[in-house]
């Protein structure tokens, strides 16, 4: 077994990672992309993804009026419909495509279609997963490199107020409900996710925190989406969202 040393120098230190790496093998890994009406964007998504990382990315095609299917079909996607409308709803849609194969992933990564994340990441951000012992890792907007203007000010406020709360009321230290993230497959079965719209991601965060599972906030970069947000980029979205994610951090107390 070789052994990495954190003293050592960063050529060290990456070179042993690299071993790591090789001598581990490695986890069945599948992505799962909610969609809505991103057709300019998806397909820079899917070309961004490391293909030797990933066995399959499923984007699950919400209620589009636009050409997003037809682009993640020509970006070598799995495509799923979902009719019914909401964030939540689409992840689960994936989730439950791969429930039903012989063979689901170990680790399932999930990422938005509108290339505001840098799909390059992945691989940083599953490696805690994969090389420790983390059941869930969200990729930081805080902690990371943020384009001006790529988050709202009520983004921001939101996500503080967020955070701040599950610190408050389940002990666990988040700095962001990022929708770049990467979980143990035995461990979102474990949680049972249910949201369907807003509150997915804090659902998720408040549901590992209450069975103790550790979780890990790995920087990431973060830029300006192609296109108009669905939620922040509205005055209705913005307040809905608010409002679930508050519901749902009391609603697990």
């Amino acid at each position: 077994m070789f052994h990495f040393c954190a003293n050592g120098s960063k050529q060290e230190r990456t070179f042993a990672l690299e071993r790591i790496a090789e001598e581990r093998p490695k986890p069945t890994i599948d992505v799962v992309i909610p969609a809505f009406n991103e057709e300019n964007s998806i397909g820079k998504v899917l070309g961004d993804i490391p293909k030797t990382l990933v066995r399959e990315v499923v984007v699950v095609d919400n209620n589009s009026s636009d050409q997003t299917a037809q682009q993640a079909k020509l970006g070598g996607a799995t495509v799923l419909p979902e009719t019914r409308q909401g964030y939540g709803a689409a992840c689960l849609c994936g989730i439950n495509y791969l429930k039903a194969k012989k063979d689901p992933p170990e680790i399932l990564v999930f990422i938005d279609a509108d290339y505001s994340d840098y799909p390059e990441e992945m691989t940083q951000l599953v490696a805690p997963i994969w090389e420790q012992d983390a059941h869930l890792v969200i990729g930081s907007r805080a902690l990371g490199n943020r384009e001006q203007g790529s988050m709202t000010p009520q983004q921001v406020f939101g996500n503080w107020l967020a955070t701040s709360m599950l610190r408050w009321f389940y002990g666990v230290q988040f700095t962001d409900l990022g929708p770049f993230r990467a979980i143990r497959w035995q461990s979102l079965m474990d949680i049972n996710m249910v949201d369907t719209t807003y509150g997915w991601t804090v659902e998720m965060q408040v549901k590992v925190a209450k069975r103790k599972l550790k979780s890990v906030e790995i920087p990431v970069k973060y830029r300006r989406r192609i296109g108009v947000s669905k939620i922040a980029g509205t005055v209705k979205g913005t307040i809905l969202a608010g409002y679930k994610i508050i519901f749902t951090i009391f609603k697990y107390l």
